[in-house]
């Protein structure tokens, strides 16, 4: 017989895993909700045109790609705003602006596997669709902060720019589309030599190596900095002003800025303003990051639609979790066995088990038909809270005994009020 494994670059989830996969998610969920985001489910096929429109050179060349019985062209999806910018122009074309969409699932990218980047990876993706206004901008980037607050994540940072600076340089000196992403690429990979190669003329490479040298410690002198090196360029220098007041909104908003990069770029062609990322320095690995998008929705065919975007890493931030054994709480959530003493009661039993299910409380059912000390033993090794233990002479006074595996201690309890025990 064939011994099967996991496909290279995929990967199963397991117990705590799953269940610190699934609480992230969760927190992203309630984030979206604080917010006013509205969830939305997409496929995870997607016509391969659409899904390479404005994706990048490299994301287009790592995509999983094949043709359906139909010889249609189709691909995973390696990242969300595509799908829902599809969105944007097709079902939801009527809705009120702004749109405030949330989604979170996988997506997929042929990259070589590593530690903390897999081929399946899980994403929480938010996009604000209708306005072009700093404020916009600044409630992406202060959602992200307060994602990564709900999960109580230590020591991470947050790194912004503007893609409109380094592109306002390249239009200024009519560098074509295709030779500005490019650039932008390799910049991204901070391949700086090879990207300054790039550039058509010694005034623009110079430009281009000059803003890497405009950096400081204080986010707010870096952007002052930046206003002043492209004083001169019309469009560079609107891109700057736009940052600063993205800036200072979000420090408003509680959101400490450690870093403004002058000459940050990031590897989606879709951006045309303020991007950024947030990182863990000591850990060296990006947690996620977005921007604003201001044309994707009009090449899918729909109207001139403003938008800002940010996807989060479910792997890196569980990742990040596990580095600072951090675990997501779950207080509250006791776990609780019910079981018979005899097979004669075990109709009763399952009657109570399902009575506290209906009330709430996550119930597992004692299926085996072990003994009661070997399925109490079992229960005690996988971390069960309660036993509920339903016995002929309790069940005559409509009661049940409820034991306490982690104290070993039990009491007996009327049935009416068990459920009462369980709400923490």
């Amino acid at each position: 017989m064939p011994s099967f494994q996991t496909v290279r670059g995929m990967r199963d989830l397991l117990g705590e895993e799953a269940l610190a996969f699934t609480g992230i998610i969760g927190k992203a969920r309630e984030t979206a909700l604080l917010y006013g985001y509205k969830e939305v489910i997409t496929p995870v096929v997607e016509s391969f045109e659409l899904l390479s429109a404005k994706s990048g050179e490299e994301i287009r060349q790592r995509m999983f790609i094949f043709k359906d019985l139909g010889e249609r062209q189709v691909a995973l999806r390696p990242e969300f705003t595509a799908s829902i910018a599809r969105l944007a122009t097709t079902a939801l074309k009527n809705e009120p602006k702004p749109l405030r969409l949330f989604s979170a699932g996988s997506v997929y990218r042929y990259d070589e596997p590593q530690k903390g980047r897999y081929r399946e990876f899980y994403q929480s993706n938010f996009e604000l669709m209708g306005s072009s206004r700093p404020e916009a901008d600044a409630e992406i980037v202060l959602l992200t902060d307060s994602f990564m607050r709900s999960l109580c994540l230590r020591g991470y940072a947050f790194k912004i720019g503007h893609i409109g600076v380094v592109r306002g340089i390249l239009s200024q000196e009519n560098v074509d589309e295709k030779t500005q992403n490019a650039i932008l690429q390799r910049m991204d990979k901070k391949e700086y030599n090879e990207a300054f190669k790039l550039a058509p003329t010694e005034h623009c490479r110079n430009m281009l190596e000059g803003l890497l040298q405009l950096k400081s410690d204080d986010c707010f002198e870096t952007v002052e900095k930046i206003k002043a090196y492209v004083a001169t360029d019309e469009i560079p220098k609107a891109a700057a002003d736009n940052l600063g007041d993205i800036l200072k909104l979000v420090v408003d908003g509680g959101c400490p800025i450690q870093v403004v990069e002058p000459a940050f770029a990031r590897g989606l062609e879709y951006y045309t303003g303020m991007i950024f990322e947030i990182y863990i320095p000591e850990l060296d690995i990006a947690l996620g990051g977005g921007g604003r998008y201001d044309r994707l929705i009009e090449l899918f065919g729909g109207e001139a639609t403003p938008a800002v975007g940010c996807a989060h890493g479910i792997d890196r931030i569980a990742l990040a979790l596990q580095a600072q054994k951090n675990v997501l709480s779950t207080e509250g959530k006791k776990r609780v066995l019910v079981l018979a003493v005899n097979d004669l009661l075990k109709g009763e039993a399952l009657k109570i088990a399902q009575a506290l299910r209906l009330s709430g409380v996550g119930v597992e059912f004692e299926v085996m038909g072990r003994k009661m000390g070997k399925a109490l033993e079992d229960a005690d090794k996988r971390k069960v809270d309660y036993a509920v233990i339903v016995g002929e002479r309790e069940l005559k006074e409509g009661a049940v005994m409820l034991r306490n595996l982690a104290k070993r201690e039990q009491t007996i309890v009327p049935i009416k009020e068990l459920a009462k025990k369980f709400s923490f």
